[in-house]
């Protein structure tokens, strides 16, 4: 059986039992994340949903290593998910720093110790959203793409 595509190297790719279909191309890194956090397993379980999720993740488990990941990278990032108490910075001061290295990241505060008074204080910093922990991993995701549509 001829190929139906001119120059076929590989006519065993071209039938395909559920018809004529275009391959989808590879996707490609939707948004470009910094996940800081200095407890491990929380910093591993989002960057593991996010980068499932098609989104290029780096790590950072403390504010000099949070600072240094948006200072040195090569694509500059769409979203900061940023721990609130850290070893190194345990009030709003790591905030506004990552604000003015990326002033058009968006960046989603996380936090087991907020205040009424501490969610006001980061959004009039510049924060996009805080989010309470203990949370769900997948509500998390939908507030990094969602925070993506609205910006």
């Amino acid at each position: 059986m001829a190929s139906q595509f001119p120059n076929e190297e590989h006519p065993v790719d071209a039938v395909s039992p559920l018809g004529d279909f275009p391959r989808a191309a590879k996707k490609s890194p939707e948004l470009s994340i910094l996940v800081e956090d200095d407890e491990l397993l929380i910093r591993w379980s989002l960057a593991e949903t996010l980068s499932e999720a098609g989104h290029r993740v780096v790590e950072a488990g403390d504010g000099r290593a949070a600072i240094q990941a948006v200072m040195t990278t090569s694509r500059p990032f769409d979203v900061v998910l940023l721990d609130f108490r850290l070893p190194d910075s345990d009030d709003l001061t790591l905030l506004s720093r990552l604000r003015r290295l990326a002033p058009r990241a968006r960046i989603i505060m996380m936090t087991a110790f907020g205040t009424a008074e501490m969610t006001q204080d980061a959004r009039d910093l510049g924060a996009y959203d805080v989010v309470a922990k203990p949370f769900e991993m997948q509500d998390v995701e939908r507030l990094v793409r969602a925070s993506d549509s609205r910006w």
